[in-house]
């Protein structure tokens, strides 16, 4: 079949599959005389597992590891093997976005917490105190990038009557 037809029943544009060709990844690919190239029906099936395994996560080059150039030769042991490891990477990664959904709730939280006495700078003032007082090992700055606060600069950043954890140093 000729790139038109290929692209038509892939769904993939003609330059997308030029690009899987370039790059090694369609294999199956015959030049006729006239330059023309005409691929077999299974550069169907290619195509749609490149694609399915893009939309997994895998990169064109863990791709190109996987993908056999016969169909009817797969490696098991590391198929399965990246399959695992590719699980393993999103579990990580659904951990670490957790963490930064939780991070940015309380951040939302102790933003909207500003009392009425103080102005949006000073509430500024009072959630990096309250950040640093929390967490100060998860920020990745030294010493000497952050202003200690001083027992004043303390009082104001929390609000009457209501004592939350501050940075002392």
């Amino acid at each position: 079949m000729k790139i038109g037809e290929l692209a038509q029943q892939s769904g993939l544009t003609p330059s997308r599959i030029r690009f899987y060709e370039q790059i090694g990844l369609l294999k199956t690919v015959e030049r006729r005389p006239n330059g023309y190239r005409t691929y077999p029906q299974q550069a169907v099936i290619i195509l749609g597992l490149i694609t399915t395994a893009q939309r997994a996560g895998f990169t064109l080059d863990e791709i190109r590891t996987l993908l056999p150039s016969d169909l009817t030769h797969w490696d098991h042991a590391a198929l399965m093997e990246a399959l695992t490891r590719k699980i393993a990477d999103i579990e990580a990664l659904q951990v670490r976005l957790a963490q930064s959904r939780a991070h940015l709730l309380r951040l939302i939280e102790d933003i909207q917490e500003r009392p009425d006495d103080i102005n949006c700078a000073a509430n500024a003032h009072r959630v990096l105190t309250n950040m640093l007082a929390d967490r100060p090992e998860a920020l990745d700055v030294t010493s000497g990038d952050i202003r200690l606060l001083d027992t004043k600069d303390r009082r104001q950043s929390i609000s009457p009557g209501r004592r939350k954890k501050t940075a002392s140093r």
